[in-house]
């Protein structure tokens, strides 16, 4: 059931025109090593694992889930989006931000 709720709410955030707006600047130096790997460990992990919920636990499954991310946990010009992580803990502004910037330049 509770997959199936997970799986409900990605397809939702997935379909949302919310998106952050975010894009990606030539000055990037996000990268999964440097910030997505701590990123989902520390605010996805929690629930994005193979026991529940759409899996987040490789590069690949977050490249495939990304404008769903974006909708969901990313912030940027056109919004700042908090229906993920749900609990505690929290991302601040700054790190949403940051992950709104990793998904426009392709999760790398």
């Amino acid at each position: 059931m509770r997959k199936m709720l997970a799986i409900g709410l990605l397809a939702l955030f997935g379909c949302n025109s919310g998106g952050s707006g975010a894009t990606c600047p030539t000055t990037s130096t996000l990268t999964y090593d440097n910030f997505g790997r701590q990123f989902f460990a520390s605010y996805c992990d929690r629930c994005h694992t193979s026991r529940e919920g759409p899996t987040l636990n490789s590069l690949a499954a977050i490249r495939a889930n990304s404008t769903a991310i974006d909708n969901a946990a990313a912030a940027g010009p056109s919004a700042t989006n908090t229906a993920m992580p749900e609990g505690s803990p929290q991302p601040t502004n700054a790190e949403r931000l940051q992950l709104g910037e990793w998904l426009a330049c392709g999760a790398r």
